[in-house]
């Protein structure tokens, strides 16, 4: 039985991010939609549609969560959801949507 080198890497990496501290940057605005909400980012001037009300409340919760993962079960995303949640999630990292969290 051979193991994928690039599957346990992404399983590692998958962990990792689920274990981190994140929160929406300064000067993001959330505004609520039907379809989820709208994210705004008064800095870099990027419009980024968030489709899914988890994803919403998944971003909403990572102000208050100790951990993503925490704010992934906070918001009732099921853990075998989490790989396509924790994909939303780079892309909005990738924008400046949400950061990492310094420790306080």
């Amino acid at each position: 039985m051979s193991t994928d080198p690039a599957a346990a890497q992404s399983t590692v990496d998958i962990d990792r991010v689920l274990d981190e501290a994140w929160t929406l940057a300064p000067g993001v605005a959330l505004r609520p939609e039907p379809f989820g909400a709208l994210a705004y980012h008064f800095g870099n001037r990027r419009l980024t549609f968030l489709k899914r009300p988890e994803l919403v409340q998944v971003v909403r919760n990572l102000a208050d969560a100790p951990t993503v993962r925490s704010a992934l079960a906070a918001a009732g995303v099921p853990a075998a959801h989490f790989p396509a949640y924790l994909e939303a999630l780079r892309g909005l990292a990738a924008t400046d949507m949400i950061r990492p969290r310094n420790p306080s």
